[in-house]
């Protein structure tokens, strides 16, 4: 009789370690995350408080822009910020879809870009790498390019 209560106490025991090792990783929280964590990089850009809005990237971070060298670290993410902000009057980012797991997602999105007067003066898509780097989602690798033709002047 010990024998069996022992086993079914090991059994138990096995079950329950394997069940808590089982992922609870939420893809559709995950998704709305993101979508905050895009708004509050917009917000930081468009205040033009450029150095907020480096701080949303991992600490060893990168943007990819069109017709340029991949920017690298906070320092410089936030000297291109800087500029940008002076010029746009507002940005959107419409996250299409994401995949990943609990320590790095993908996302997918179109992003336009409308001067301070109002303009659509880009509209493009991108791809974002997203690293979970101190219990909050940090941009890891940004990149983007526009649906407008390229221009010859």
């Amino acid at each position: 009789m010990k024998k069996i209560l022992f086993l079914a106490i090991m059994s138990a025991s096995l079950f329950a370690c394997q069940s808590s090792k089982q992922s609870t990783f939420d893809l559709v929280n995950a998704k709305k995350e993101i979508e905050l964590a895009n708004k509050e990089i917009i917000s930081s850009i468009l205040k033009g408080d450029s150095v907020a809005a480096a701080n949303c990237y991992s600490k060893d971070g990168k943007l990819m822009v069109n017709n340029g060298k991949s920017i690298t670290g906070k320092e410089n993410i936030a000297s291109f910020w800087g500029p940008f902000s002076k010029i746009a009057g507002d940005l959107t980012l419409t996250t299409i879809e994401i995949w990943g797991d609990e320590n790095c997602i993908s996302e997918e999105g179109a992003y336009e870009i409308k001067s301070k007067e109002g303009k659509s003066v880009d509209m493009g898509k991108y791809i974002v790498i997203w690293k979970k780097e101190d219990g909050k989602w940090k941009l890891h690798r940004d990149i983007s390019n526009s649906d407008l033709p390229v221009t010859t002047k």
